[in-house]
């Protein structure tokens, strides 16, 4: 009887300790499946975005492109869209999902 008392608590220990490693290996594998991909996400749009210069191509998230006219502050632009010079809109820099630069005169020479 007193081997049935003394075995139940180290099997309890054991049921603990097997639920603690696959909750490490839960968020182990959440890590690196979702935090992880979108930080690095975050981190090239913010490098991205500052880079971003007056004439530069952008692609909105909207799907207009356009190009920047100016940059006011640090989380507005303006930017200019179509033909038109008259459509100009201001717009927060996290509107903008893809920058091209335009190529010097000189870069495009040489590509020829």
């Amino acid at each position: 009887m007193n081997i049935l008392l003394t075995a139940a608590p180290a099997n309890s220990s054991q049921g603990i300790l097997m639920i603690v490693v696959y909750m490490a290996v839960i968020f182990g594998f959440m890590y690196f499946v979702m935090i992880r991909p979108q930080k690095k996400e975050k981190e090239k749009m913010q490098n991205m975005l500052s880079t971003l210069e007056v004439g530069d191509s952008v692609l909105t998230t909207s799907g207009f492109y356009g190009i920047v006219i100016d940059i006011s502050d640090e989380d507005t632009v303006i930017v200019e869209f179509g033909n038109n010079k008259n459509c100009r809109i201001p717009m927060r820099k996290e509107a903008i999902s893809q920058i091209e630069k335009p190529e010097a005169p000189a870069e495009a020479q040489k590509k020829e």
